[in-house]
């Protein structure tokens, strides 16, 4: 297992997975959203193409814990397209970790696709352990809608983009208050802009990646949002780092 270290604000070695997962808990009993995103020193949101090919086993290990208290994992078609997602299903020690607070086995998944570009005969849909759901707007083409409602609940907010507030509105309608995203740069953009961002988990990996027009954040107008610094975790060059919404 990838040792993980915090450096601030009280510096402790080698954290176990129960002090990581204190370390980024969400408030109980409050909506609260996150964002999780990695980075390059020069600001690159990829490497050849994705941003899997920025981690490393530490990012990964943080990756994978950031979902177990999450009721929703969000999640924009065309990351899910670009990273090769499957089915979200958590490993029998983050299931047990949340029936022992009596969540259910897995978080559900949620995408976000304003033309709604996916394939029903995905993993993502035929090897879920939790019926997705799709977020959509009512402008979407009808033969694509009318097939993936077999395979998940669809979502329609907004007219003709999805509008993020409404959004996490319909999702706390259902009891998934704790949204945990996994981007990509455009969602990132647009849920900024809405004002619904309440966290941000920022790994920055040790390396400069050049010339590139990606980053965290994409497609969306000017919204700058005050962050406060709430942890700085450490695996060897690596940094990971916590930021809340002021």
């Amino acid at each position: 297992m990838a040792r993980i270290d915090r450096i601030w604000p009280e510096p402790a070695s080698d954290l176990s997975d129960d002090d990581l997962l204190e370390q980024t808990r969400m408030p109980e009993g409050q909506r609260w959203l996150r964002m999780n995103f990695i980075s390059s020193l020069d600001g690159a949101a990829t490497h050849e193409g994705r941003s899997g090919g920025l981690g490393d086993p530490a990012d990964r290990r943080l990756f994978e814990l950031l979902r177990w208290p999450a009721d929703v994992v969000l999640l924009g078609a065309g990351t899910a397209r670009i990273e090769e997602y499957d089915d979200l299903r958590l490993d029998d020690a983050a299931v047990r970790w949340r029936e022992e607070r009596g969540m259910p086995p897995h978080p559900v998944l949620a995408l976000v696709s304003r033309r709604l570009e996916l394939d029903p005969a995905s993993p993502v849909f035929t090897d879920a352990p939790v019926r997705p759901i799709v977020c959509t707007v009512p402008s979407a083409p009808p033969e694509r809608h009318a097939a993936l409602a077999e395979v998940a609940d669809i979502i329609e907010t907004g007219d003709e983009y999805v509008d993020p507030a409404r959004l996490c509105d319909e999702l706390a309608d259902r009891g998934l208050r704790h949204v945990h995203s996994e981007g990509g740069p455009s969602l990132f953009g647009s849920f900024l802009d809405a004002g619904v961002v309440d966290a941000l988990h920022l790994t920055l990996a040790p390396r400069v990646e050049g010339e590139t027009t990606r980053r965290i954040t994409a497609h969306g107008p000017a919204a700058p949002v005050g962050m406060r610094l709430a942890s700085v975790l450490r695996a060897e060059s690596e940094l990971l780092l916590h930021y809340v919404r002021e």
